[in-house]
């Protein structure tokens, strides 16, 4: 009998946290316990621990579709896979979002037997985390609006004020609203709108600050909105950032919990992969590192987002170089970008498989020859697979010089993952020249076409009259040496999502252009990309009960 991922996590019996961390080597003085499978590491083991840095693996992927890659249940496949023959791995994830949770996607552990536990628990409060997060930001809004409430010495204008409040839950009736309403001793009327969580700002602050003297000095720099005399204004200038610093000193620390096979696997923080960086906290990842001769992590949506900024952005900030790269793909979602329907992915179509692989080849080049990384391909296995589709992706990729292997980890966990875990591990010894897509010194305007043209395969850039503007802008006031973080739509190489495969002779158009200061990166919007969500007609929110033992079923 078929069944749930929610049911195969409650099936399995948890160890103890305090057993994880032995196996993790986590000494009693550093774990913090939320509970007994759950805990945080104080962050002095990082400073403390006098072992040697484990290798990284990144786990990527194709270009998504609504017919699914399995990136996460890869990784965590993966990492068990390792310990199957003998390797000290840890995992490094992102934290699931309330939005997606009660949205559309459901919960993010993983799936089947290759899952992350207490699954309940990651999906929904976990350590408190992000109402960390919403507490920081929101009391950076209430500041900000109560400084011009009380005189405005900063003489901050209220219709340039960037700095929006949030909450972790799809509601697109607050992405626009009027506050401050129902007379003066209310506040100041003006435009204002809500962020999802895991949008802010202070989210990427938190996954790319490297210790709490870093992160205090990010949240510092955070530009809140511009004078009249259009001149920014931070977070320090009116003095928020300490009160900040301590709503999130304890969020600043890993989650350490564990796979259902027992992997210790750090869950920690979970930007936004568009318009953020979409990878997991630069600590967990270090911490990872230490603790395991091999740290398995992860980064949002297809490579060209995900990848391309782990790579551009965390490496180049936390001086990290991966030592072996996996690209999942699956052939239902090869064949949805080749042109097929999703009613029709379970019936063999070498054709459509024909068309889509230009996709999955172009972000194994990409990681080949752009980032001069060792890479394999995983084909996350569906029962519909036939083999004479498999074969042909095995064919092309090895024209590109790069293995394919079968991963049924999502059935069988670790031991589905064992051929590729011993890939990884080869990958992992031989020398490897990274390299990033653009240089520092390069101007925004040309780390942004290097991005299209070497990384998307387009032809070039068009930047709007308002993002050249704010380009100049930008370098004015010596924002020119940062990393470029692209927000574009996740379902294109292109910033049309509509092109699928792997589109060519295409420009991507830049309309606005901002800089998130604390974060340390300049955002290339190319769309209309969307910071707080709205629920779909029947939101995944309907499924979800818990009965009157406290058991939560329809979670995923």
């Amino acid at each position: 009998m078929y069944k749930s991922d929610i049911e195969i996590a409650q099936s399995v019996e948890m160890k103890p946290i305090t057993e994880i961390a032995k196996t993790a080597g986590v000494a009693d003085k550093y774990l913090e316990q939320y509970g007994k499978y759950k805990a945080k590491v104080d962050l002095s083991l990082l400073n403390e621990s006098t072992e040697k840095e484990g290798k990284l693996i990144l786990v990527t992927a194709i270009t998504p579709t609504p017919a699914g890659e399995g990136k996460t249940t890869t990784t965590i496949g993966l990492a068990d896979g390792m310990r199957k023959i003998g390797k000290n791995v840890i995992v490094a994830l992102r934290e699931p979002s309330l939005g997606p949770v009660f949205g559309i996607k459901g919960g993010a552990a993983g799936g089947g037997w290759a899952q992350v536990v207490p699954m309940e628990d990651i999906n929904l409060h976990f350590t408190g985390d992000f109402h960390a997060i919403g507490a920081a930001n929101n009391l950076l809004a209430a500041m900000l609006d109560n400084h011009i409430y009380q005189g405005n010495s900063l003489n901050i204008d209220p219709r340039r004020i960037s700095w929006k409040r949030c909450v972790d839950m799809n509601d697109r009736q607050l992405r626009y609203v009027t506050d401050g309403l129902g007379g003066r001793v209310n506040g100041v009327p003006r435009e204002d709108g809500y962020d999802i969580t895991v949008a802010s700002e202070i989210m990427a602050v938190l996954c790319l600050a490297n210790s709490l003297e870093d992160l205090k000095d990010r949240l510092s720099r955070i530009i809140v909105g511009y004078t009249y005399d259009e001149k920014p204004v931070t977070a320090g200038q009116f003095k928020a950032h300490g009160a900040m610093a301590a709503l999130l000193k304890d969020a600043l620390k890993p989650n350490l919990v564990q796979t259902l096979e027992g992997t210790p696997a750090f869950v920690h923080g979970g930007p936004f992969a568009n318009i953020a960086h979409g990878c997991n906290s630069v600590i967990a990842t270090k911490m990872a590192m230490k603790l395991g001769d091999y740290a398995v992590t992860e980064a949002g949506f297809g490579a060209d987002l995900g990848a391309e900024k782990f790579l551009d952005i965390k490496c180049r900030y936390a001086k990290l170089k991966p030592s072996a790269v996996v690209i999942v793909a699956t052939v239902r979602a090869l064949k949805m970008h080749g042109g097929a329907l999703k009613t029709e992915l379970g019936e063999e179509n070498t054709q459509a498989l024909l068309r889509g692989i230009p996709n999955l080849l172009r972000h194994v080049s990409n990681i080949k020859n752009v980032y001069k990384l060792p890479s394999v391909v995983a084909v996350n296995k569906f029962p519909t697979d036939t083999d004479k589709e498999i074969e042909l992706i095995i064919e092309k990729c090895k024209e590109l010089g790069v293995n394919v292997v079968l991963s049924d980890v999502w059935a069988k966990g670790g031991d589905g993952g064992i051929e590729l875990a011993e890939e990884v591990v080869r990958l992992c010894e031989e020398e490897n020249e990274f390299s990033f897509c653009y240089e520092d010194e390069l101007s925004l305007e040309e780390k942004i076409e290097s991005i299209v043209k070497r990384v998307y395969g387009g032809d070039g850039v068009v930047f709007d009259k308002n993002a050249q503007k704010q380009l100049k802008t930008l370098a004015d006031l010596g924002f020119s040496k940062l990393p470029v973080c692209m927000a574009k739509t996740q379902y294109s190489f292109s910033d049309d999502m509509t092109k699928l495969g792997a589109p060519e002779g295409f420009t991507v158009t830049v309309r606005n252009v901002k800089v998130s200061a604390g974060a340390g990166f300049v955002v290339a919007l190319t769309g209309e990309i969307m910071t707080m969500p709205g629920l779909p007609k029947v939101p995944a929110a309907e499924k979800i009960d818990v009965d009157k033992d406290g058991k939560i079923t329809g979670l995923f």
